[in-house]
């Protein structure tokens, strides 16, 4: 399942807090700040795909992630490869390297990190 833009700025905001009450979600909005019924419907349909939960104090609720950020962005990456890359993720990384105008020690630094995963297989 996936969130939209809106959703997952405010998914960004719960992971930076890992809980948090709907003030400290507000707060947390640059300039200027979206409504709080916005927000809360944003939250309850955040809640109603899975992505978060809330406990209830008196009438307040503290909200939660249920996903991690390192699994939802797995996920889309994947997604990506496979959509976008025929699910070749040596056409992906290909891509990757070329486009995105990495510099010598910023590509040095991924083959010191694709060298690490081989040694662990």
């Amino acid at each position: 399942m996936k969130l939209s833009k809106s959703e997952e700025e405010l998914m960004n905001i719960l992971w930076k807090h890992k809980k948090a009450f709907m003030k400290d979600l507000l707060a947390s909005y640059p300039e200027p700040k979206p409504a709080t019924t916005t927000v809360a419907t944003l939250l309850k349909r955040m809640t109603d795909k899975g992505f978060i939960a809330y406990k209830s104090f008196g009438r307040s609720r503290e909200y939660y992630p249920l996903v991690k950020k390192k699994d939802y962005f797995s996920q889309h990456v994947n997604l990506l490869i496979k959509d976008f890359f025929n699910d070749s993720a040596s056409q992906f990384a290909s891509f990757f390297t070329k486009e995105t105008n990495l510099s010598k020690e910023e590509l040095e630094d991924l083959k010191s990190l694709i060298d690490n995963e081989l040694k662990k297989k």
